[in-house]
């Protein structure tokens, strides 16, 4: 139901770790669940810095990435630990019914006229997504359960009995 992702403007999609080899290419620990999102990248900010990326490799279920301009381990190890962001525009897109986590968040549940709270966080469990609300209540993000999310209007309707 809900995406990984960060801020509002800009979305995190991961982080520099270790430099590779001598010639600044970086391992790149990737936070997001789009798979392929550095492939036929062109730029990415680094830091609130723009880098244009020369490369993108998958090696032994890795990622690595080469920026120009950064062309010796001393420049990657300046690099390392910093997040990798991309503008909200350029997020990859969604399926119905899909929604970014950094959306959900900040998000009013009603059960009818009823406010239950707002979604402080969002809960991976492995078989489906749980709503955290005003940081204790949980609510499954099941079909069942969730009725209708409005972005726009960051208001979530739920049955709370359904479930």
């Amino acid at each position: 139901m809900t995406k990984s992702l960060q801020s509002a403007a800009e979305i995190i999609v991961g982080k520099i770790g270790a430099a590779r080899g001598l010639d600044g290419t970086l391992k790149i620990i990737p936070l997001t669940d789009f798979e392929g999102r550095f492939d036929g990248l062109e730029k990415i900010s680094v830091g609130g810095k723009i880098f244009r990326v020369e490369e993108v490799e998958h090696i032994g279920g890795q990622i690595f990435m080469k920026f120009a301009g950064v062309d010796n381990r001393e420049a990657a190890r300046a690099l390392t630990n910093k997040f990798l962001t991309v503008d909200r525009k350029d997020a990859a897109p969604l399926a119905e019914g899909e929604f970014y986590t950094f959306d959900i968040i900040g998000c009013e549940i009603f059960d009818g006229e009823k406010k239950i709270g707002t979604v402080t966080n969002v809960l991976k469990t492995g078989s489906n997504d749980v709503f955290e609300v005003d940081g204790k209540t949980l609510i499954p993000a099941l079909k069942s359960v969730v009725k209708s999310i409005d972005i726009a209007a960051k208001k979530i309707l739920v049955d709370e009995n359904a479930n």
